[in-house]
């Protein structure tokens, strides 16, 4: 692939070419940053939601699920602080009429420069080879150092301008840095002005008599003003968790970047409750065990960073990010907040009921701090769909375009193929299918040469294929062929179940990888 905008531009069309992502209302054509999962996309979207799922309720005795209404009453975000304070700064530029989050400007300005760091880095390496010390080289290198000092400052003060508001600051340091218009390379900007990112609705049977309400913009707020009812009747025990997937909405004025950045998207969210004084310590345990969780898919840890908040939201004594080297570079995949006691403060303070955990050793009652860990689903997928669409060059010289999805996570496990339409194969590869369909999602393909097929199950992510032969007749065996390194094995049909589940055990994936 070219460059990062080749690849991008190439997993956008192999999504919707192999029924992973559509526009939404294409025959309309489109809503803007809005997408409609396929056939094949709403399999791996579940399959991902099921990992995370299973490891954060399943493999933790002290952590439950909830799955909360997504219309919520509206004092429930003047708490939150949403109302008052869930904005975006945005800037125009006044010769392309195309507007931008300032913040966000800034942040690809400073990235560029970690590029140039990386690529420091990458020189060196290949200069010294085993005697290469990155820590030492970072350190010293004076462009390195140079980089790096101008990033932190860069940084450090944007987020005090954030904090501040001083919105004519975040202008001034947009002209200082000389950062251009992506689209027209103008530098004509206008102030910067802050825009609420919530969606009102209403309810009621009139338009005199309705109430606003809002299309919650996170998911998080459910499981706070449930905290309660979950405690008493779970009979949950300090420290605990809630974890919850569901829908939010922004109405982003600046959505981009296919399915990273959605008007109407998915989070998977929880919210650990700890004793005030230990947060800090769970905050640490829950970045290593999130990042664990990553690095059990396989997706390369090359690919993965901690970003640490320079700027923290009123609510956080401690954040980090999880950023992902997507097409387009790093961003935020997985954001990991100490958010202190403010929620269940706040909730308390306004709707005059008591959110506290009576703590029976201690003898007292206190507001529990919270741990949460909150990962956009839409993002997770992006980033396993990116990682794994790769273009290979054959041993013989030819090329092939395949999607080597974790197996735990591809949409469809296994492609049966009967060799041929004829002479009973057909029949005996639907019997395959019917006895594995109870167990695995299999696919039954016979179109085609089966060179094409195997191609076709390639770009489409399907980890193993199984071939039906005239052979299979004799021996009750079939070839298992598997995509990531197109190894073929002879096996019996009798084997198959036991072989596809040793590859797909989430005890496997989890424990083990």
């Amino acid at each position: 692939m070219a460059n990062n905008q080749d690849k991008f531009k190439q997993v956008i069309a192999h999504a919707k070419e192999y029924g992973y992502i559509f526009s939404s209302s294409e025959i309309y054509d489109g809503l803007s940053a809005v997408y409609d999962y396929g056939q094949n996309g709403v399999e791996l979207k579940n399959n991902i939601k099921t990992y995370w799922w299973k490891s954060m309720t399943q493999l933790h005795q002290n952590i439950v699920g909830l799955d909360a209404a997504i219309l919520m009453h509206p004092k429930t975000w003047k708490a939150s602080g949403h109302v008052d304070a869930f904005n975006d700064p945005l800037i125009d530029n006044k010769d392309s009429k195309k507007r931008y989050r300032a913040d966000v400007l800034v942040e690809d300005y400073v990235e560029k420069l970690e590029q140039k760091v990386q690529k420091e880095i990458a020189k060196a390496k290949k200069r010294f080879g085993d005697n290469f010390d990155e820590s030492q080289f970072v350190s010293t290198h004076p462009r390195v150092v140079k980089y790096r000092t101008r990033s932190k400052e860069i940084l450090e003060r944007l987020a005090k301008s954030l904090t501040e508001e001083n919105l004519a600051d975040v202008k001034a340091l947009i002209e200082e840095l000389e950062i251009a218009c992506p689209a027209t390379g103008s530098r004509n900007w206008t102030d910067v002005k802050q825009f609420n990112l919530m969606f009102g609705t209403k309810m009621g049977a009139s338009s005199e008599s309705a109430s606003d309400l809002y299309l919650r913009p996170e998911t998080a707020q459910g499981i706070f003003v449930n905290f309660s009812n979950v405690q008493k009747t779970g009979r949950m025990k300090i420290p605990f968790g809630i974890a919850q997937i569901g829908k939010a909405f922004r109405n982003e004025i600046v959505a981009r970047q296919f399915i990273f950045r959605q008007r109407e998207f998915e989070q998977m969210e929880m919210q650990f409750f700890v004793k005030p004084g230990e947060e800090l310590k769970w905050f640490e345990y829950w970045k290593d065990q999130r990042q664990a969780w990553h690095d059990s898919l396989g997706l390369g840890k090359e690919n993965y960073r901690f970003h640490e908040h320079e700027k923290l939201a009123h609510y956080a004594n401690a954040a980090t990010d999880i950023e992902f080297d997507f097409p387009f570079g790093f961003k935020e995949l997985e954001g990991i907040h100490s958010r202190t006691d403010f929620d269940l403060k706040a909730h308390e303070k306004l709707s005059g009921k008591k959110l506290q955990f009576f703590d029976h050793e201690e003898g007292e009652s206190y507001t529990p701090y919270v741990i949460e860990t909150s990962i956009g689903l839409d993002r997770m997928f992006l980033a396993v769909f990116s990682a794994a669409l790769q273009d290979e060059t054959l041993d013989d010289g030819s090329s092939r375009t395949v999607l080597k999805l974790p197996s735990i996570l591809a949409p469809v496990k296994a492609a049966v193929l009967p060799l041929l339409k004829r002479d009973g194969l057909p029949e005996i590869a639907e019997q395959i299918v019917e006895d594995l369909k109870w167990d695995f999602n299999v696919d039954f393909d016979e179109k085609d040469a089966v060179g094409r097929r195997y191609r076709r199950q390639d770009a489409a992510g399907t980890p193993f294929c199984i071939t039906v032969d005239h052979d299979t007749k004799d021996d009750d065996s079939v070839t298992i062929r598997y995509r990531d390194s197109m190894e073929q094995k002879r096996v019996k049909i009798t084997e198959l179940k036991s072989i596809l589940n040793a590859e797909l055990s989430y005890k496997t994936w989890l424990k083990t990888k």
